[in-house]
């Protein structure tokens, strides 16, 4: 029976040390692959002699991916675990491995942003610039050692928790371990997604679809309205006081307007609804960004958006 062909402490390291480039080549096509496929280097050379082995793993991390990069250390610890136990000979195949960083990048992704971008950096930073406001130097080399400290030692931690967890996924292929974690985080991937569709999607439009000549008192009447300090807070309290809606005499109505009562949102999901069927149908990513910016101008001059 041939030795088993196993990841070194140095190598896992190595692969560590690269992740923290991961969206050194980004690109729009397939967001972080380039990077990833670089921090997978060291791995694949240790477990796959072959050249040719070494070229066709290479190309199986050259699909898709996109996820934060710091939580992406625990995808990278998993899919080392398949790499090495495939390298050995288990019944794992392509699909199965981009099947696994597919949807465990999703949920990832939406703990990523909260937990660093918004709690951790910020904490770190106003630490650091309160220190450097006082005069002390020790402000923003706290916060450049401190968040470096902290930023690899999560990822080299939580990579090694996903080698050491991926090891037992890939014992309990045949019971569909797998597939189930595989189908579970997809699920909870496009909940994360559909629920940032309304924040990151932004859809309006202009046209007009009715005029209402509003009674005396249900708007603010600029003509008595003086052009002193005075004047300013009797206008601002008059536009609290009819709820913001009452600056004219006229009052338009717009159709993104009606849709916001009906369903607000629904544009913007049907949007993203539109590009996830092109990508299905292989349409290059870039294509659909040139359409939109395209349409989106066109909808502009046009005064429908």
């Amino acid at each position: 029976m041939a030795e088993r062909i196993q990841l070194t402490k140095k190598d896992r390291f190595s692969v560590a040390f690269r992740h923290q480039f991961l969206q050194g080549s980004w690109n729009y096509e397939r967001m972080q692959n380039g990077g990833w496929c670089y921090s997978m280097i060291p791995a694949i050379k240790r477990l796959y002699p072959n050249k040719e082995d070494q070229i066709a793993a290479l190309k199986r991390h050259m699909a898709f991916y996109n996820t934060h990069p710091y939580v992406s250390a625990p995808v990278v610890g998993v899919t080392l675990a398949l790499e090495e136990d495939k390298a050995n000979g288990a019944s794992i195949d392509d699909e199965a491995i981009q099947g696994v960083k597919v949807g465990m990048m999703g949920p990832l992704a939406g703990v990523g942003d909260p937990a660093f971008w918004f709690t951790l950096r910020p904490i770190l930073g106003a630490m650091g610039a309160s220190l450097a406001l006082s005069g002390s130097i020790i402000g923003p080399i706290l916060f450049f050692v401190a968040w470096n400290v902290i930023r690899f030692a999560f990822i080299w931690y939580t990579q090694e928790f996903g080698y050491k967890v991926g090891t037992e996924i890939t014992k309990d292929l045949s019971g569909g371990l797998l597939g189930k974690i595989t189908s579970g985080a997809s699920i909870l991937g496009m909940f994360i997604i559909g629920g940032l569709v309304q924040r990151w999607v932004s859809i309006s439009f202009t046209p007009v679809v009715s005029s209402v000549e509003q009674s005396a008192g249900a708007y603010i009447d600029w003509s008595k309205i003086t052009g002193d300090a005075e004047g300013i807070k009797s206008a601002l309290e008059q536009y609290n006081s009819l709820g913001g809606a009452g600056l004219n005499q006229i009052k338009e109505t717009t159709l993104q307007a009606n849709l916001d009562q009906l369903i607000p949102g629904l544009a913007a999901l049907l949007l993203t609804l539109l590009c996830c069927w092109l990508l299905k149908k292989k349409v290059s990513p870039i294509v659909i960004i040139i359409a939109l910016f395209i349409v989106g101008i066109l909808a502009h001059l046009a005064g429908i958006m």
